[in-house]
């Protein structure tokens, strides 16, 4: 049976790129002019790799957090445990690990989520500008975004844009996202070129990549 296509994106990009989403919706975004018949035989070549993903998916599936006594919350790759204290202000604080008051317990994802984005953009804007004058790049801005299903992505006005659930990742794995977009302001697709520019950098890239798409899913609330 031929693997359902849930959303199709067509760009001025020049490769078909498959993304499985967290729900195991199949997303294809494909160059403006590939034919239909093109896209599905691409997506029936890599049926196996889109199963397998999905399983790995459905046994990944996380129980949302419930902001509690105990419960353990990550940043910069390693995992804290959280404890409930009386009203304070800021209403959450980290010192080796994570204090949270018990008034804004019921509010507990906003938070997180607030303290998470304040964190990664201090971190990644320090990380964007250490490459950048190290390699002579010339990003407009970083940005921190709510993105679920991408790392970061490169605007074609130089902006570079960073989902806030990397400040759950290590910072090698950090440095990984920041180059790879960095490497976009030079070459905007993912040729061969591509990914000499980001390994001249970088030259264990691919163990930071392989992270990702093994831990990824964690990187979550």
């Amino acid at each position: 049976m031929p693997i359902q296509i849930d959303k199709l994106v067509r760009s001025k990009r020049r490769t078909i790129a498959l993304i499985v989403e967290r729900d195991g919706r199949l997303t294809v975004r494909a160059p403006m002019r590939t034919s239909q018949r093109e896209i599905e035989s691409f997506v029936a070549e890599k049926a196996d790799w889109i199963e397998r993903t999905r399983r790995k998916m459905k046994s990944n599936i996380l129980t949302p957090k419930q902001y509690v006594d105990g419960e353990r919350f990550l940043f910069l790759g390693s995992s804290f445990d959280l404890r409930l204290v009386r009203p304070q202000r800021p209403s959450l604080k980290f010192d080796n690990g994570f204090y949270l008051s018990r008034s804004a317990e019921k509010r507990g994802e906003a938070v997180f989520t607030r303290w998470y984005k304040k964190r990664a953009l201090e971190i990644i804007a320090e990380r964007v500008n250490q490459f950048a004058k190290r390699h002579g790049f010339s990003p407009k801005q970083v940005r921190i975004t709510s993105a679920r299903t991408r790392w970061g992505s490169c605007s074609p006005d130089g902006t570079l844009n960073f989902t806030w659930r990397l400040a759950m990742a290590p910072l090698e794995v950090i440095d990984y996202v920041v180059v790879h977009e960095l490497a976009h302001l030079r070459v905007k697709n993912h040729s061969k070129r591509f990914w000499r520019a980001v390994e001249s950098i970088l030259p264990d890239y691919k163990r930071q990549r392989k992270w990702l798409s093994e831990h990824g899913e964690k990187l979550t609330l």
